[in-house]
């Protein structure tokens, strides 16, 4: 990296469907999303969100499977 280039800091951001990225701190969230609280450097908002977003299913899909699950 250019020790002489700016620094760009990124948020950690969710929707409602409960899956993640990232989005440039200076700019507004976009609509639809929220932010996390977490920010940093790229890569550590990536990390961040690796750690969170285990399961890629939409939140609506994964509730929707498990109203169909079968009762043990």
């Amino acid at each position: 990296m250019n020790d002489s280039a700016p620094r760009r800091d990124f948020q950690v951001v969710v929707n409602d469907e409960e899956q993640y990225s990232i989005w440039p701190e200076v700019k507004e969230v976009p609509a639809g999303w929220r932010a996390t609280g977490f920010t940093g450097p790229r890569a550590a908002c990536l990390a961040h969100v690796d750690e969170l977003w285990r399961d890629m299913r939409p939140l609506s899909l994964r509730r929707l499977m498990a109203a169909q699950a079968p009762e043990s």
